[in-house]
């Protein structure tokens, strides 16, 4: 796989690239009468935290905008706001803003077939751009 990469970009916005996430249908997991995270979703989110840790910037504050390019693995015909969860999720527990209760703008588009998939997300805070 190839390398991914971070980055702040000119305006102040945060850009990364990651594996593409799992769908929301194998990313939670029934036991008994809870509810939990799939170890593929642990596993997703152990691996965004990974490549966020050296990230050394605070945790966004604020209200902020999310783009998401996602690159799906396949030709495979998937829902774009399946994967939204997980990745959403990991970014928070990662430490790039603080909760995803503070995304007030989300763009999703499809981006072309990668092998194996990738997502390329940019975050920027809302009051840079009002």
């Amino acid at each position: 796989m190839e390398a991914l990469t971070a980055a702040a970009a000119d305006d102040g916005a945060f850009v990364v690239e990651l594996p593409y996430p799992p769908s929301v249908n194998h990313y939670w997991r029934r036991v008994g009468d809870r509810t939990l995270i799939s170890r593929e979703g642990r596993k997703f989110r152990k691996r965004v935290c990974a490549r966020l840790a050296r990230r050394t910037a605070e945790p966004m504050s604020g209200r902020v905008a999310v783009h998401v390019t996602a690159h799906p693995p396949d030709r495979r015909r998937r829902d774009l706001d399946n994967a939204m969860k997980a990745l959403l999720d990991a970014l928070g527990h990662g430490g790039v803003y603080e909760d995803d209760g503070q995304i007030d703008r989300l763009e999703i588009e499809r981006g072309s077939v990668v092998p194996g998939g990738k997502v390329v997300v940019r975050i920027t805070s809302m009051e840079a751009t009002n």
